[in-house]
């Protein structure tokens, strides 16, 4: 282990004071440009962090953003994290990550420690959350956002798309398609609350058809191509007349058509397919699978927007999802 840096090293180095050294390190306006460079330079060439502790201490808030997700195995999440991080890039605010494995005692846990850190402000995907978290969110000192989700009853800030809208959304795209025979596949089944919402859209839009889901598959671990593969080639031996499947994610939706593609089986002409998400990977297939733009990168912007502006009355940003029918309907 090397020697501790300390201010005052940095300070030294420089040829100015401790507390003029400190002022530089945190961009105060009355230090000078050329000051303030010098002492930053020194701390890079030597490798020097501030203990922002200390400053915490004083200030009652550090310079972090806590941003609660579920998960981070697909491209969902990781976008809304960028549209937070691109609002944030130049401005002192960094965001900080803690995955909650879709738990929602570990996500009370992931609140309570990220709280405990003061932070300028928390990001939470979700509506459902323990009555503790609840509690705690609604009496943070620093703006509270959740993203992802309108369909519940927000703490404070919410940004999000209505679920419930999504699933009828993308049931009317297969009805006015043409297809009746039609199942369902979805993971982190009941976990994920919002694709639990996106099926009960979806299953009213056909009850107002007069049409009854043929088959379903609700599996409780995690969406992958490779599951989407199995539970398709799966539902499919169990109900082999199937004219349509919708999946909670895109992810599973490509599983499903490298399975079409392995076992012979046409898109659309055979079997329609239909995911949720318009995630990147969808653009390198030979044909474009139906989705629905869930505008996550735009959720990130929001709600770090929002945690900018610390507004003080309650802001709910609801963007409309996109069907999108591409060419697997």
């Amino acid at each position: 282990m090397g020697k501790k840096l300390l201010l005052k090293d940095i300070a030294n180095l420089a040829g100015v004071s401790e507390m003029t050294a400190s002022r530089a390190l945190r961009g105060a306006p009355d230090v000078s440009v050329r000051t303030r460079e010098k002492v930053e330079q020194i701390a890079k060439d030597v490798g020097y962090v501030p203990n922002r502790i200390a400053g915490a201490l004083a200030s009652n808030k550090v310079n972090l953003v806590g941003v609660v997700v579920p998960s981070l195995n697909s491209s969902v999440f990781p976008e809304v994290l960028s549209g937070i991080s691109s609002k944030l890039k130049d401005t002192p605010l960094k965001p900080v990550i803690g995955v909650t494995a879709y738990d929602l005692d570990e996500e009370e846990e992931v609140i309570r420690e990220m709280l405990s850190w003061r932070p300028a402000g928390i990001v939470v995907a979700g509506l459902e959350h323990t009555d503790a978290a609840r509690k705690m969110m609604a009496n943070a000192d620093c703006p509270v956002v959740e993203v992802m989700d309108v369909d519940g009853d927000p703490v404070r800030h919410c940004v999000g798309i209505s679920h419930l809208a999504a699933g009828r959304a993308m049931a009317r795209e297969i009805l006015d398609a043409g297809y009746r025979r039609i199942g369902f596949i979805g993971t982190k089944m009941p976990q994920d609350f919002r694709a639990e919402k996106r099926l009960a859209g979806f299953l009213q839009e056909l009850e107002k058809a007069g049409v009854l889901l043929a088959d379903q598959e609700l599996y409780s671990g995690a969406s992958s191509i490779e599951n989407g593969h199995l539970l398709t080639k799966d539902l499919l031996a169990r109900t082999p007349d199937l004219e349509c499947l919708y999946f909670s994610s895109d992810v599973m939706s490509v599983g499903a058509y490298m399975h079409c593609v392995a076992a012979g089986i046409s898109v659309p002409d055979q079997l329609a397919l239909a995911g949720f998400n318009n995630l990147n990977l969808l653009r390198g297939l030979p044909i474009k699978l139906a989705t629905t733009d869930a505008h996550r990168l735009a959720i990130g912007e929001a709600a770090a927007q929002i945690i900018l502006d610390a507004p003080n009355a309650a802001q709910l940003v609801q963007l409309e999802p996109q069907a999108i029918r591409g060419q697997s309907l």
